[in-house]
């Protein structure tokens, strides 16, 4: 059986990961605010240059894509994201 609660505490609890789902989450509100997403919708606000290469959450960098597309990414031949 899944151990959530260790899950958490061990990595989405992390001050780390906890300050990027804030960054995705003020993004998500930004667009909102624009009129461009809205709750429910199935679409995904996309950092440009992600969170993790340095991209900030700024309106020139976040852009709306499907979260099919949003979600799958190039990977290496060892299975690492590119």
């Amino acid at each position: 059986m899944r151990d959530y609660k260790a899950e958490y505490q061990n990595y989405d609890g992390t001050p780390a990961v906890k300050k990027k789902r804030a960054q995705r989450n003020k993004a998500r509100r930004m667009l909102e605010r624009e009129g461009v997403v809205t709750k429910g919708d199935g679409k995904d606000v996309d950092h440009i240059t992600p969170l993790g290469k340095g991209g900030k959450t700024v309106r020139s960098n976040l852009r709306v894509k499907s979260a099919t597309a949003n979600r799958s990414f190039k990977r290496k031949p060892d299975g690492s994201q590119k």
